[in-house]
């Protein structure tokens, strides 16, 4: 019988398997109904770590620098993330103001910190204090996380307004991109290593 650190569950169907050395680029799929059971993981817990405190100082940049001015004859105007939720919540649509919130600015947050609690620990190969907690959480915010929509978002914003207006980016557009990309690498990848801490 295979040791218990050494199984793997389908997470669709509970199916028992042995966990697999995968190369790159490859999944395990689960034999009965198809599910995805591993994926390769290049990323050490160091490596993931340090990707998510930068990922931390980025949603700092992202959120507190303008993500681009317009000007038109004179008149100029830059806006932040921030900017952007308290102009949709003055308006008659504030529910949406408040889902922009969560998804652009509160959600990645916690997706982070949590991220940065559990694997501080994990560098030390212990659990992290509500560790089953911590990881519930993390899977509810993955798809509450929509900052690669934001980006696009701003993307077609800058294209459409460059032919009317004076458009320039900020730090804070680069910002939020590097930082759409560093969360789909960190936190899109499979964590079940740091279950089977002590």
């Amino acid at each position: 019988m295979a040791n218990r650190d050494e199984l793997v569950i389908c997470e669709h169907c509970d199916c028992v398997f042995e966990k697999l050395t995968l190369a790159r680029h490859q999944t395990a799929h689960c034999s009965r109904c198809g599910g995805v059971l591993q994926r390769y993981n290049g990323l050490s817990i160091e490596q993931r770590l340090a990707l998510s405190l930068t990922a931390l100082v980025l949603w700092v940049f992202a959120n507190f620098y303008p993500v681009m001015s317009i000007s038109l004859k004179g008149l100029k105007s830059s806006a932040t993330l921030w900017d952007s939720v308290l102009a949709l919540s003055l308006g008659p649509i504030t529910f949406i103001a408040l889902v922009a919130a969560i998804s652009i600015i509160i959600a990645p947050l916690f997706q982070l910190l949590l991220l940065c609690w559990v694997l501080a620990f994990g560098l030390r190969q212990r659990r992290a204090p509500g560790f089953c907690l911590c990881m519930r959480w993390l899977e509810s915010l993955r798809p509450w996380s929509m900052l690669e929509v934001c980006l696009l978002g701003a993307l077609v914003a800058v294209f459409k307004l460059a032919g009317m207006l004076e458009v320039i980016p900020h730090i804070g557009l680069f910002a939020l991109a590097v930082l759409a990309l560093l969360l789909i690498r960190i936190a899109g990848r499979d964590v079940r290593e740091l279950w089977v801490l002590p």
